[in-house]
């Protein structure tokens, strides 16, 4: 393929920079600060889905500086949004603050302001040991300090348009009948429960009665107040079918992406923003959803998630970044019993980056380069670091001496002529590796699919194993085996390490054997591939 046709780094986050750029030229604005926008949740804990989104479109930021323009991203929080329902592991009592702005809930742990404080803290934490760089916007501080004021009044005062074009859009008629903004209500602090009725833009006003709403399935009853508040002293917010196109008016947003679930407000704010504020949306991306391993939605509420923080004590933040980057398109299923994978993948893309090897497909040979220098956030290191199976650290970590984990493990390398010498790196992989392997609620790793030569071979050599007595008579077990099936060893070999170790390379199979003990190996080989 012609080089020319590989999009700076071959991968989706060059090719959503282009089009952003080349779109922002044909709407003749300056390219002079790109800025990107990405929303934070700030309800409930943190999980994979959540950073997601920030670490997307912190890509195509990096991306968008490749191309010679200066970029930022904005981590916008949506800590002005009402409590929805009370995550698990939250405490009970937080049930009376539903439909309550979570910047105005107080914290159930007690060291933060409030709880949107609370739980906005881990997330930028998250992002921070991931090292993503943002520039922060509190929902509420927007709200409150006028921000979104210009917007807001122009929104309102288009109401009764506005409701007939999301009839249109999406069929809801809800707006059709009040204003697309919601009060806090001045009697019993809630917010989802108003129903706007009418908009005074002489006072900047806005008239409510305090009704209820459902949450989910959960009817909250209002308060039946009645009053007005003024929608510039940050009592009140629009509602999402209106306020993407505010924030991306008000921060002068290029590009965003966001989860297929939000495809219809994303419709209907692209065209508040074009005909309304006279502002051209952003360029978008569409993702879809993280799913747990039996294919349901990750849920803050429900609490089937993968925390980032659980993923960074068991593998590397270039792991999690090559998790986002790797594709865009379909759903995926994450839990963490993926953290080997994604490691062992992060270390092939460096040990293929760092070698002379390259693929003859020149689009695929850029992608997955470009894939390994954005898992690095455009820092490559001046040399490859130590690459070691993480089942195998696993594995002999989780059997070592408590007290001289490290030792026994690196010892164990040296010996399988994997490691010279300990080193940092390889210290840290060792502790992620021993977590993972000695969590709880850990699950049984899948067998690997496997030819038939390659299932009767490693079950002759498994059968085999409990009656050999030194390394070399193992080492000629496994090559006699996979000579009677008519297998190479460059065949065979990779298929017993994918059963062990979830990888297709390892240590020299005898000493492996001897240290992981023949009857265990024999057990582990079998349960992979039959009797």
């Amino acid at each position: 393929m012609d080089q020319a046709a590989i999009i700076g780094r071959g991968t989706w986050l060059d090719k959503v920079a282009q089009e952003t750029a080349e779109r922002e030229e044909r709407l003749g604005r300056s390219l002079s600060l790109v800025r990107v926008e990405s929303g934070l949740g700030a309800s409930g804990l943190p999980h994979i889905g959540s950073v997601g989104d920030a670490i997307r479109s912190y890509g195509v930021k990096l991306a968008l500086e490749s191309l010679g323009h200066k970029s930022e991203l904005v981590a916008y929080s949506d800590d002005f949004d009402g409590l929805r329902k009370v995550p698990v592991g939250f405490p009970a009592w937080l049930n009376d603050y539903l439909a309550h702005p979570v910047s105005r809930i107080p914290d159930p742990l007690g060291c933060h302001g409030s709880y949107a404080e609370h739980v906005g803290s881990l997330l930028r934490g998250a992002l921070d040991k991931i090292g993503v760089e943002y520039v922060f916007q509190s929902g509420a501080e927007a709200y409150a300090s006028g921000k979104l004021n210009g917007q807001i009044r122009k929104i309102l005062a288009s109401a009764g348009v506005i409701g007939k074009k999301i009839n249109e859009l999406v069929g809801q008629s809800k707006y059709e009948g009040s204003l697309p903004y919601t009060p806090v209500c001045k009697s019993c602090g809630r917010i989802y429960v108003t129903r706007a009725q009418s908009f005074d833009p002489e006072e900047d006003t806005v008239h409510y009665v305090c009704e209820g709403t459902k949450l989910g399935e959960r009817q909250v009853d209002g308060c039946g107040n009645e009053g007005d508040v003024k929608v510039t002293e940050g009592n009140g917010k629009l509602m999402w079918k209106v306020e993407f196109a505010a924030r991306w008016s008000a921060f002068d947003i290029r590009f965003e992406a966001y989860g297929k679930e939000l495809t219809d407000s994303v419709k209907i704010n692209d065209w508040v923003a074009e005909s309304i504020l006279g502002y051209p949306p952003p360029y978008h991306a569409r993702y879809e959803l993280f799913q747990d391993k039996s294919g349901k939605k990750m849920s803050k509420s429900t609490g089937n998630l993968v925390t980032p923080d659980e993923w960074l004590q068991y593998a590397s933040p270039e792991s999690l970044r090559l998790l986002m980057y790797k594709r865009i398109v379909g759903a995926r299923n994450i839990s963490l019993e993926d953290v080997p994978i994604y490691m062992d993948e992060y270390d092939d893309l460096e040990e293929s980056y760092f070698s002379k090897r390259r693929d003859p497909n020149q689009m695929k040979d850029a992608r997955l380069r470009g894939l390994y220098e954005y898992s690095v956030f455009l820092k490559v290191p001046q040399a490859k670091g130590i690459h070691v199976p993480y089942r195998l650290l696993a594995q002999l970590s989780a059997v070592a001496p408590e007290g001289a984990v490290e030792e026994f493990v690196s010892k164990r390398l040296a010996t399988y002529g994997m490691v010279k010498v300990p080193t940092p790196d390889l210290s840290r992989r060792i502790s992620w590796a021993r977590g993972w392997a000695t969590r709880e609620g850990k699950t049984a790793i899948e067998p690997p699919e496997l030819g038939d030569a390659a299932r009767t071979a490693v079950r002759e050599f498994a059968a085999a194993l409990p009656g050999l007595a030194t390394e070399e008579d193992i080492q000629n077990a496994a090559f006699d085996a996979a000579k009677r099936q008519g297998l190479r060893p460059g065949e065979f070999f990779p298929a017993v390490y994918a059963v062990l170790l979830g990888s297709d390379r390892g240590p020299r199979l005898g000493p492996y054997v001897m240290d992981a003990g023949r009857a265990e190996v024999s057990r582990a080989l079998l349960a992979a591939v039959g009797n």
